[in-house]
């Protein structure tokens, strides 16, 4: 098998490579570093071995060397092995020293690069790193060198002459002593100059000041690593070019309760808009794999969620069956959601409601002729839709294709909630087993944002009212509430100035 250099970026899961992505979920073992993406290892497979190995300075690391026996003792078990590294792999991440010591062992090994740091905390900041007119060259040096060396390796007179611009890595702690030597060496103290903390991730922050000044700045405004810094005339454009904090929810900080299979989507688009994502699944969604009627008998089929589509269409395809089945019936969907699930199966939907509730669904299909319906839905729903339909003398079969139960929330999940701006609840079941899980307390000062008005009628059964209820009954429309009730919250604080 192969041992695998994996660049995993700077911390933005969107900056990714989809050859990374790749790797990490065919990998038989994960040997990560601190400054990985939480959702990079999300897509590990389930028996995938997951060892950390993040290295911090300051505090405790494993040493270089015993991470090299690692990749060794697993590459020659003949295990596909992933060496997960944030950044680039040879950018300042001693992937280096790890090609060697696998070549060495006769230890087949691929490099897979990453998005590096120097360059993506820095574009996130607004600082281009070369710009005509400004900085034609762009050099990246470390300023955490290796502490055995004799006498630093980075010639300084070199440096302080260099015209393009400098980027250093790792370099918080010493960064006076940098701006010392690059003053001292010839560099102008008046250069402009930028320090960039937690650089791609929502939570970023940019201190900006000159060669001569950044290091008291950038003490002043605590910073710590991880952060590069930027010298040069380009360090400026921040101000003028910054499109990070514009983005509307910037500086906000939303809890996602939907079961981990679905939550992805959400949380992506969410960051997409500048949030910070605490993923919290309080529910999980287990299939039940009932038999499946014979289709040809319906003349009304109805879909109550996305969940139904994709396990109906599952049930389909494991009795050889294809979106042909229901070509005989009138498909209904309770909403938009279910509707694009079904459209993506090559099925578009008769009836969609314009209210994701089983009530305007019934009122939906008054008008529609039925004699044999199935309704295809979680175990555990509303009775609404097949009573209504059996009034009306239909024979109804309903067809339990999962159940939702609890999914218990850890600690640090649960540390995530008590910080959030908002918590979203996307179902009624979100709402119940979230209260289970985490309790009352963990909803400390945030604002619920509510899918719907049955899943905001089972906030208030709990004492809770939702601040906001999506007009779209949708994942679209709990993401429009947020943004809007975002904005109005804004506008209020700066009336308020």
């Amino acid at each position: 098998m192969t041992v695998y250099l994996v660049g995993a970026g700077p911390g933005d899961p969107g900056l990714m490579t989809a050859r990374s992505i790749e790797l990490i979920a065919a990998a038989d073992v994960i040997v990560y570093d601190r400054l990985i993406p939480p959702e990079a290892l999300a897509g590990a497979r389930p028996d995938a071995e997951l060892i950390y190995v993040g290295k911090e300075g300051g505090g405790p690391s494993m040493p270089q060397t015993q991470i090299e026996a690692l990749l060794l003792e697993h590459g020659r078990a003949g295990r596909s092995v992933v060496r997960l590294k944030g950044g680039d792999p040879f950018v300042f991440g001693r992937g280096g020293e790890e090609a060697e010591a696998l070549t060495e062992a006769g230890i087949a090994y691929e490099v897979v690069p990453g998005v590096t740091a120097g360059v993506a905390a820095a574009a996130y900041a607004g600082i281009p790193v070369t710009h005509r007119g400004l900085a034609s060259a762009v050099a990246f040096l470390t300023g955490h060198e290796d502490p055995d060396k004799p006498e630093s390796a980075l010639d300084w007179s070199a440096l302080a002459r260099f015209s393009g611009t400098l980027v250093l890595y790792m370099g918080v702690r010493q960064l006076a002593s940098i701006a010392e030597r690059l003053i001292r060496a010839g560099r102008d103290p008046e250069e402009p100059a930028a320090v960039v903390q937690r650089g791609t991730l929502p939570d970023q922050r940019v201190v900006e000041a000159t060669l001569g000044t950044i290091a008291a700045a950038a003490q002043d405004a605590g910073v710590k690593a991880p952060a590069i810094t930027v010298v040069g005339p380009v360090a400026a454009l921040g101000d003028q070019l910054g499109w990070l904090d514009a983005r509307p929810l910037s500086g906000m900080t939303v809890a996602v309760t939907r079961a981990r299979e679905q939550a992805s989507d959400l949380a992506g688009r969410l960051r997409e808009l500048g949030a910070a994502v605490i993923q919290a699944p309080a529910i999980r969604i287990v299939p039940l794999k009932p038999a499946l009627p014979h289709l040809a008998r319906y003349d009304l089929v109805c879909l109550t969620s996305p969940n139904g589509v994709r396990l109906l269409f599952e049930a389909m395809a494991d009795a050889g069956l294809d979106a042909r089945a229901l070509a005989g019936a009138t498909v209904a969907a309770i909403g938009p959601g279910t509707a694009a699930a079904l459209a993506q199966r090559g099925v578009m939907a008769d009836v969609v409601p314009e209210r994701f509730v089983a009530e305007s669904l019934v009122a939906a299909l008054r008008d529609v002729p039925v004699s044999h319906a199935l309704i295809a839905r979680a175990a555990a729903a509303r009775d609404v839709l097949p009573d209504a339909l059996r009034e009306r003398g239909a024979e109804v079969d309903v067809l339990a294709l999962y159940e939702t139960v609890a999914e218990p929330l850890r600690d640090d999940q649960r540390a995530g909630v008590a910080r959030a701006d908002y918590i979203t609840f996307t179902s009624s079941s979100t709402v119940t087993y979230f209260l289970q899980s985490a309790g009352r307390d963990a909803i400390g000062g945030a604002r619920l944002i509510s899918i719907g008005p049955v899943t905001s009628a089972t906030l208030r059964e709990h004492g809770l009212e939702p601040h906001v209820e999506a007009a779209r009954h949708d994942i679209d429309g709990v993401i429009d509430a947020l943004v809007d009730d975002a904005a109005g919250r804004r506008a209020e604080t700066t009336a308020l100035s």
